[in-house]
């Protein structure tokens, strides 16, 4: 049985300035994807510059979409009661499918800016997510928070401010298969050309997939509990959808060429 090292939630202190972990993560995550999109605007026909703007957009979309999707997924009753909630982020609070369909909307509109169809600048940001998402379940470790179910297995951890109950170190899990594991799938996928719809639908099948799993050995919020028959969590509610459309979307890919991609970045 292993014990929550208990690590301290502020990376950097200047003055009455303070960087919390979970923060750099976040830092840590953008970092990573214009990495990797800039590797792969170069076989793709993006510029330097495309990749820098659609990262910053996404990075936009990602943080408000979290947060709405926390408040209105997950915190409704806390919001109604309190709207300026809404505002104190320092307090906490964010959510992948919040940041997800703000991540797609930022997509969208700089598609739009840049005449790119939707599904073009989706196929092209989903493999430089996963990192992200791993770098943030990492975050979420490392703040303690969205601890596992109780369990006997031999790397079972107590989370002192939670209870003495070992349990799941849920955070790794969907840090290493939400993160590791499906950015290894996805880059794969990839790296080789691929029809138009086929890349996005890989993500949210195998997200859905990996997420409605791990979500057996995370503890419900306990706020919320189980949405239906004692065991489906909002989690698990929230990532149907995902299987569902990702399921279509490969299925449609089938009927789509397979084009080559502009050897060229085009001007941004």
């Amino acid at each position: 049985m292993l014990t929550f090292p208990q690590f301290d939630p502020v990376a950097v202190s200047i003055g009455p300035f303070s960087i919390h972990w979970y923060g750099v993560m976040y830092i840590v995550g953008f970092g990573a994807a214009w990495y990797l999109g800039n590797r792969r605007a170069k076989r793709g026909g993006w510029s330097a510059e495309q990749v820098s703007d659609l990262v910053f957009w996404c990075a936009l979309g990602a943080v408000l979409g979290g947060r709405f999707g926390s408040v209105f997924f997950y915190n409704l009753d806390r919001f109604l009661a309190d709207p300026l909630w809404l505002l104190r982020v320092w307090e906490g609070g964010m959510s992948f499918h919040g940041g997800l369909l703000g991540v797609l909307l930022a997509s969208w509109l700089y598609g739009r800016r840049i005449g790119r169809d939707f599904f073009t600048v989706t196929d092209f940001v989903a493999p430089a997510v996963p990192l992200g998402l791993a770098a943030g379940r990492l975050g979420n470790f490392i703040g303690g928070e969205l601890w596992g179910r109780p369990t006997d297995l031999p790397w079972g951890m107590v989370f002192p401010h939670v209870d003495a109950l070992a349990r799941h170190p849920s955070q790794l899990y969907q840090m290493a298969l939400e993160g590791l594991l499906l950015f290894v799938l996805l880059w794969w996928y990839s790296s080789r050309k691929r029809p138009k719809y086929a890349v996005s639908g890989m993500f949210l099948l195998g997200y859905g997939a990996l997420r409605f799993l791990v979500e057996f050995a995370r503890e419900p919020d306990a706020h919320i509990g189980f949405i239906a028959f004692n065991w489906l969590t909002m989690g698990q509610m929230l990532c149907l959808p995902m299987l569902a459309l990702g399921g279509l979307l490969l299925w449609l890919s089938r009927s789509q060429p397979v084009e080559a991609q502009p050897r060229q970045p085009v001007a941004g």
